[in-house]
């Protein structure tokens, strides 16, 4: 595939921000990072949603990027993600942009036209059986890349649609591009990922990272939930597949599986880590939301107004939990039962908030369900503007503490540090 693209690092990580305030505090961990010999890249991510709730235009995330890399005399690549976009969201990502994720959900499990099918399959029929890849012991079965056809042929000529309409107002080399299959029911085989790799070189996508839905639960803000040993052997298998894929059908050489809803999953940065490492190759780890949560952690640490407010917002999050969970009941699992009571949280202190809301798993406070549903509470905030927007300004110090730290301590180093 000869095409023109803006080229990404080999490392880079997602981060979102919900409300536009933590650029500067992001950017700090990424500098201590590199500063350790991390060479990491910031990616600031924002989706189309995000903007609808929050109320921002996309151009304010493209502003705060670029101002807290002139405040830090930051010199390294970065990037401003247009998050999730589809053919409809596409335009308004154009002018300020440079990484744009495809987001193909709604065309999944849609079939192609008969012809098309048929086509494919002929087309690449050649790989029905072993598949070469280093080690074996991956087989591609008729039946399989019949599956992936059927499933994914349609949603990945869509993608198709929405990189040529932004190549064609931006220019093929301003950009970095991302196929993201993983908002599906069902998680895909390396087998299927070798499929869809194929589709979307068919459709001359230059994609530099795909992101597939893995095996197991990658709930909102806390930690993987699943079979650990077939994580391990399908991740194992995917890198794999993505270098035989960039050989056998001409993808870029940079192209590299893309983590999304990675944040916290704690027990599977260490297989994460040593894998991407065995196999000398690039990862793209997406954070977002985690951002918000040490918002609201910063605000109950600085204590008095800041944990009032805290309080409010987890009380208003309880009250309209059903109509929050909704978009996102997928990547989350909430137990009402293990919620607490709004008049018990206002009769918290600071630490006790913290201890349940900060993913700390050997914190006999620390509250899973309490922090999936302020995972996905932002929108109650929202709803306060200034209040909120004037207290994340109030309390500066204690929040860009808890962002910086989050991110550098909990996700940078445990994926990316130690390596040879």
């Amino acid at each position: 595939m000869k095409e023109s693209m803006k080229p990404l690092p080999k490392f880079t990580i997602g981060m979102g921000d919900r409300f536009g305030a933590e650029g500067e505090a992001q950017l700090a961990a990424i500098i201590s990072a590199r500063a350790e010999g991390i060479d990491i890249h910031p990616v600031w991510n924002k989706s189309n949603r995000e903007h609808g709730i929050v109320g921002t235009e996309p151009q304010s995330l493209r502003e705060e990027a670029d101002a807290a890399v002139r405040t830090a005399g930051f010199s390294a690549p970065y990037f401003v993600d247009a998050d999730h976009i589809t053919l409809a969201t596409a335009d308004r990502f154009v002018a300020c942009s440079d990484f744009f994720t495809l987001d193909v959900a709604d065309f999944v499990g849609k079939p192609a036209d008969a012809a098309d099918l048929a086509a494919f399959i002929e087309r690449h029929r050649k790989y029905i059986g072993a598949l070469p890849v280093e080690g074996g012991g991956l087989v591609l079965e008729e039946g399989e890349m019949e599956s992936a056809a059927a499933k994914f042929l349609l949603a990945i000529r869509e993608a198709g649609a929405i990189y040529r309409r932004i190549a064609s107002l931006k220019g093929r080399e301003a950009f970095a591009t991302e196929v993201s299959i993983d908002e599906t029911d069902m998680a895909q085989s390396p087998g299927e990922l070798f499929c869809i790799l194929a589709m979307i070189a068919q459709e001359g996508i230059p994609a530099q990272t795909v992101a597939p839905k893995f095996t197991g639960r990658f709930n909102k803000g806390v930690d993987y939930v699943g079979d650990l040993k077939q994580f391990e052997r399908e991740f194992d298998q995917d890198l794999q597949v993505i270098r035989l894929a960039v050989k056998e059908f001409g993808l870029p050489t940079s192209l590299k599986l893309s983590v999304h809803s990675g944040s916290d999953k704690f027990s599977l940065y260490p297989i994460i880590r040593r894998l991407t490492q065995e196999h000398q190759c690039g990862l793209h780890l997406k954070t977002a939301g985690t951002t918000w949560l040490e918002e609201v952690i910063g605000l109950a640490e600085a204590g008095g107004a800041g944990l009032q407010l805290a309080q409010e917002i987890y009380c208003d999050s309880f009250a309209h939990r059903d109509e929050l969970v909704a978009p996102y009941r997928t990547v989350v699992d909430i137990r009402p039962e293990k919620l607490p009571l709004p008049e018990t949280v206002f009769k918290w202190d600071s630490a006790t908030f913290v201890s349940s809301l900060r993913h700390d798993p050997g914190n006999l406070g620390y509250n899973k369900d309490l922090r999936q549903l302020l995972h996905v509470g932002f929108k109650v905030a929202a709803k306060r503007g200034s209040e909120f927007l004037d207290a994340l300004q109030s309390h500066r110090e204690t929040i860009a503490r808890n962002v910086t730290t989050n991110l550098l301590d909990r996700h940078i180093r445990p994926v990316f540090g130690r390596r040879g």
